[in-house]
């Protein structure tokens, strides 16, 4: 099912173990070890919170293996222990071929692991991601599979927890296979709280939200959301943070793909409706059931699922007669009659001897040739059928794939090329081979090319507003650098928060905002703006108390003031600080001006002299100024009034508020 004329890509590092070589497995410790006196491992194929998954072989059976090597941190940890061993018996338990089959499970020196299938491919989300949406029959035909494989899971009691793109696989001869069933429990077991609730926002039932429980029918309700995004092209909730995701699927109702996508059948339509309702009662009881229904939609629409293959294991061909143990011997012709002892005669005697000495140089020349031929005889056997006829592999490393498939197909070998993310290797240039050089075959074998595609891409998400501990572990966990030149920046977030992002490609190239996720690649170099909390409020302090506490905080205060008024500070207090230069918040380290106040404005005081008394009361009032004079004048007739003199007097300069005090006459 991948799309047509597009290069196959082997998976980008997920729990179905598709083939995708880490671009840090040259520093990896693993590769290379062999575990449990078994498993030669090759590559790194991904990377998980719980453990990695690396792509061995097995020497007893001679095949490739997906290895998955659980974190060393989390040996000591008994439950990621009884998780990893639960996997394992829940997915032994499956024997369907819709499922990622488990082969063996055990410890090599305090460390746990699986051994799973290995299935060159690509999951389901990375199709997803390169066509958006899929054709009715494909979606039809991933469902159909990824059913049956459920179906085999609840039949035996099991429930997956988890189901989502990212744990379909798509492989490359075409098979489709579930797998990953580190978060399986018995149906008994229903209850998820707490850290057990570990399954994908996106595809979480509404039960889980609400009840913490989970069923069948929760691994139904993620199968119609999976079917609602093949069918439609994306996911029916979103949101900022997981919360409003989870929050809608315990509210809402998951709309018709068709309002999306107008092919979509009616038939569909209805199937997404049913698994997706938010009652469980209401869905269908198991995958089995929702498996029968889409088979009769398959039947009404006339489409076809893909039949999966089952093919014989791969390893040590099957010989019957080396295992028997029989093989065809030549057995000496039978006597023919009875025998008895032969009595030489003397003149016979005599008569060998004679013809001894005629023949002895004609015996030493027999007697070379039939040693010529048999050295020749052993040449040929050896270089023909024995040890002889295998050729080692070259050592291909640094050669372009031309190069490297010239020097083997020298040795009669058929390169192949397999691409592989590196982060030390430029791209077209190989990496290594599989198998490793050295490694003896014969001819006609074939080898596969590890041709690099340079730093593996990486889809970071915002990390913005987290703990700066956390969106370092998140970007760590990417293989991405992280820079050691934090930028503090004053802000209002919390301390510690990562308040900004960027990128700077390994290459050299332009820095990137990813403040709201971006595109990088491996090894790429993530630096983070972490704020520090807000710059300290030093208003009404005085300048030392303001310098004072300024540089405790980080900053540094500048000789140089700035001077203004203020009618609500003291001269001499510090009003604030000047703004920054630039736009943007200010950074630890950096120089501020402070503001202080020069008291309050000075305003003139105007002339009431000669005015009535409350006209002088007005225009003082209108300036801002109070007033004060002898109450008793109160009682005479304003007109006969006139302000003889005020103090302050006019044209003096005060704040306003300032009393003035008139003396008034009678003007009669």
């Amino acid at each position: 099912m991948r799309p047509e004329g597009a290069p196959f890509r082997e998976g980008t590092g997920n729990a179905l173990y598709t083939r995708s070589v880490s671009t840090s497995q040259q520093a990896d410790p693993m590769i290379g070890r062999l575990v449990d006196g078994r498993y030669r491992v090759r590559a790194r194929i991904a990377r998980g919170g719980m453990a990695t998954v690396y792509l061995a072989t097995d020497l007893r059976l001679e095949r490739r293996v997906a290895l998955k090597v659980m974190h060393a941190h989390l040996s000591d940890d008994q439950m990621f222990q009884s998780r990893f061993i639960q996997e394992a018996r829940a997915a032994a338990r499956l024997a369907d071929p819709h499922v990622v089959n488990v082969f063996d499970q055990g410890q090599d020196s305090g460390l746990g692991y699986l051994v799973m299938e290995y299935l060159p491919g690509v999951t389901l989300r990375e199709y997803l991601r390169e066509r958006r949406r899929l054709p009715i029959a494909d979606a039809i035909r991933v469902m159909d599979a990824t059913l049956s494989g459920l179906a085999a899971a609840h039949r035996a009691g099991i429930i997956h927890r988890d189901v989502k793109p990212e744990n379909v696989l798509i492989a490359q001869d075409g098979r489709i296979k579930i797998g990953d069933f580190g978060l399986a429990r018995a149906s008994s077991a229903n209850t998820a709280t707490g850290q057990q609730l570990l399954g994908t926002i996106a595809y979480l039932a509404p039960e889980l939200v609400t009840r913490g429980t989970a069923d069948a029918r929760s691994d139904i309700y993620a199968l119609g959301i999976m079917l609602y995004e093949m069918l439609a092209g994306e996911q029916p909730y979103k949101g900022e943070q997981p919360m409003q995701i989870a929050y809608q699927h315990a509210t809402d109702s998951v709309p018709r793909p068709s309002a999306k996508n107008p092919g979509v059948p009616e038939q569909l339509d209805e199937l997404v409706l049913w698994a997706t309702e938010k009652e469980p009662d209401e869905r269908p009881a198991d995958a089995q059931v929702m498996l029968d229904r889409l088979r009769e939609i398959e039947q009404q629409l006339g489409i076809a699922p893909l039949i999966a293959a089952t093919t014989a294991p791969t390893g040590v061909p099957y010989d019957d007669e080396a295992i028997t143990g029989e093989f065809t011997m030549v057995l000496p012709d039978a006597a023919t009659g009875p025998t008895a002892p032969v009595q030489e005669a003397d003149n016979a005697t005599k008569l060998r001897r004679a013809l001894t000495r005629r023949r002895t140089r004609g015996a030493w020349l027999v007697a070379l040739v039939l040693a010529l031929t048999a050295v020749a005889g052993g040449v040929g056997w050896y270089f023909g059928s024995g040890p002889g006829s295998m050729v080692a592999v070259p050592d291909v490393a640094g050669q372009d794939f031309a190069q490297a498939s010239a020097a083997i197909e020298e040795l009669s070998l058929v390169a192949v090329q397999g691409d592989v993310f590196d982060i030390d290797v430029e791209p077209g240039i190989a990496v290594g081979s599989d198998p490793e050089p050295g490694s003896r075959l014969d001819k006609g074998a074939e080898v596969m090319v590890l041709i690099s595609q340079g730093p593996r891409p990486v889809q970071l998400t915002s990390l913005t507003g987290l703990p700066q501990e956390d969106a370092t572990a998140a970007a760590q966990a990417e293989n991405l650098r992280v820079s050691d030149e934090v930028v503090e920046l004053f802000r209002d977030e919390a301390p510690g928060t990562v308040v900004a992002v960027r990128v700077t490609p390994r290459d050299g190239g332009d820095t990137v905002n990813c403040d709201a996720g971006c595109d990088a690649h491996e090894d790429d170099t993530v630096s983070f703006f972490v704020s520090v909390g807000p710059v300290p409020d030093v208003t009404g302090l005085n300048v030392g108390e303001a310098t004072s506490r300024l540089n405790d905080a980080g900053l540094e205060v500048s000789g140089d003031q700035q001077r203004q008024t203020s009618e609500t500070l003291a001269a001499d207090l510090v009003i604030g600080i000047a703004e920054r230069g630039s736009n943007g918040s200010w950074r630890v380290g950096e120089t501020v001006t402070l503001i202080v106040s020069d008291g309050p404005p000075l305003f003139p005081i105007p002339n009431v002299v000669g005015m009535t008394r409350d006209g002088a009361k007005a225009a003082l009032e209108e300036a801002g100024f109070q007033y004060e004079y002898n109450g008793l004048w109160d009682a005479v007739l304003d007109a006969v009034t006139e302000v003889e003199a005020q103090d302050p007097g006019p044209d003096t300069y005060y704040p306003r508020g300032t009393v003035v005090s008139m003396q008034i006459q009678v003007t009669i």
